[in-house]
């Protein structure tokens, strides 16, 4: 990859001209964004997700591309956890897949997100050939789990939510261990809030889903 890009601390705004697409984020002020001259392909950017792995990487439809640190100590703890408890509820359950943080979905918009946690339906999964089953998830998981960490603006995380619902999710949780409250997102409704809640449960498409929260507000 050789195209100039342009890449600045999303705050504050400085600029600096990147020359080659074999670039390390690592020495670079956080959250940062990229705009390259030319949106990348598939390929490409997943090949830029693998050069800076432990990094959260997200990509706007115009090809411009959000860089967020590796998690803190206290949320990868979260996030593992969430992932856990939902591969071992999906495994039990056993019509569906679930995914964790290091998921990208890529839409036909050629945006991409990731989810802190996800689960889809394994015939949509497995209808998908195996090039594009080791590519990005070329779809929107039916559910979605977000977990605010401390350096995630409230409005970003929370228009991140109703992106997937508008997307194609079914159903959306956002955990804000900070505010101590989870919200529930769901299609052609106003998101619920709920204080510190005890255990959030699945509805529709995750009936039968569980997850104790008690850590979370520790």
């Amino acid at each position: 990859m050789s195209a100039t890009a342009s890449v600045r601390a999303a705050e504050p705004a400085a600029i600096e001209q990147v020359p080659d697409w074999q670039l390390s984020v690592r020495a670079t002020p956080f959250p940062l964004l990229i705009r390259p001259e030319v949106p990348l392909t598939d390929d490409e950017l997943l090949e830029f997700c693998r050069s800076n792995k432990g990094f959260t990487i997200e990509c706007a439809s115009d090809g411009t591309l959000y860089v967020m640190t590796p998690a803190g100590a206290k949320t990868s703890r979260l996030n593992a956890f969430v992932a856990r408890e939902l591969d071992i509820w999906a495994e039990a359950d056993g019509r569906g897949f679930s995914f964790g943080s290091d998921l990208g979905v890529r839409f036909p918009d050629r945006s991409m997100l990731a989810p802190d946690a996800a689960w889809t339906f394994r015939s949509r999964f497995e209808e998908l050939d195996k090039s594009s089953q080791d590519s990005f998830l070329p779809f929107c998981p039916e559910f979605v789990i977000e977990l605010r960490s401390p350096s995630d603006r409230t409005s970003r995380v929370e228009a991140k939510m109703e992106t997937w619902i508008a997307r194609g999710a079914k159903l959306g949780w956002l955990i804000d261990p900070q505010r101590k409250l989870a919200m529930v997102y769901r299609p052609e409704r106003e998101p619920e809030t709920v204080a510190q809640p005890e255990f959030l449960l699945g509805e529709d498409p995750v009936f039968g889903f569980r997850l104790n929260m008690q850590r979370f507000w520790e």
